[in-house]
């Protein structure tokens, strides 16, 4: 059993629906699992919150008022189908006089050959701009609803659906400043070191922008992480940024640093220099 039907079967086990079997290995996966239990914790914090919503009582003049209500309104219809169908059968009479109705049949034959002609124009002048116009349409659409599911996703309590969000950044061409600092934000505060990890990768390749470099060098005074630590100097390399040099060498005088990562942050200091 994997974290996705974890969450599938959480309501039902809340509800004490499940089958024995199913529970009992569904209570295995919870006990071994930290990020299930966060998601248990937080779907029962829900339920418990909406179970102490009161349902609102109506008022007992309620109904009367109701059918009060309903019957001026079926009046009311009544009466403006009858004037709209009066007025029908009116204009019908004008129109089907023989001169009123050679003109309409002319104007229709007028409208009928401009549209045809028109259409018939568009497809010659501009099929392929005009099939380009709705392409880039839909998928500007397409990246805008990228982008929201996204920054929606990174406020999930679950750590899955955090990772899941971040991983949308492969399929967005054009970030924008909302995904950029949302992913730094997530990169500084996350409580799972997983998701920060994998935060920093998707960061690492939009390193072109300049708020993403200038973000990455201040992250490293605020990691606490020695896998994220680590992985924050190997970028730092990777992409020569050298105003690193000054927060990486603050890190080497924290009493907290783990030798393995002074070791590692003494090199990348010495590559970058």
């Amino acid at each position: 059993m994997n974290c996705d039907n974890v969450k599938e079967q959480l309501p039902e086990w809340l509800n004490e629906q499940l089958p024995a079997a199913e529970k009992a290995v569904l209570d295995d996966h919870l006990a071994q699992c930290p990020d299930c239990q966060q998601e248990l914790s937080a779907t029962r914090q829900l339920w418990q919150q909406m179970g102490k919503i009161r349902v609102p009582e109506p008022r007992p003049e309620l109904r009367m008022q109701f059918y009060v209500m309903l019957d001026e309104f079926k009046e009311e219809e009544k009466a403006q189908q009858r004037s709209t169908w009066a007025e029908w059968v009116h204009q019908l009479k004008q129109w089907w006089e023989p001169r009123q109705a050679l003109r309409l049949a002319y104007s229709f034959l007028l409208l009928g050959v401009g549209v045809l002609a028109g259409y018939w124009l568009q497809l010659q002048r501009t099929p392929t701009v005009a099939y380009q116009q709705q392409i880039d349409t839909l998928s500007t659409q397409v990246e805008e609803m990228r982008q929201m599911m996204m920054l929606s996703l990174l406020e999930n309590p679950s750590a899955t659906e955090r990772l899941r969000a971040v991983s949308y950044t492969k399929e967005i061409s054009d970030v924008d400043g909302r995904v950029i600092d949302a992913l730094l934000t997530t990169l500084n505060n996350d409580p799972n070191v997983n998701v920060r990890l994998v935060t920093l990768e998707a960061l690492a390749e939009l390193a072109t922008d300049a708020r993403v470099r200038e973000g990455l060098v201040h992250s490293l005074t605020q990691q606490e992480s020695p896998l994220v630590q680590v992985a924050l100097a190997d970028v730092m390399v990777k992409l020569q940024m050298k105003k690193s040099i000054k927060p990486l060498r603050q890190l080497l005088h924290r009493d907290d640093i783990n030798d393995l990562v002074k070791s590692k942050i003494e090199q990348s200091i010495k590559d970058l220099s």
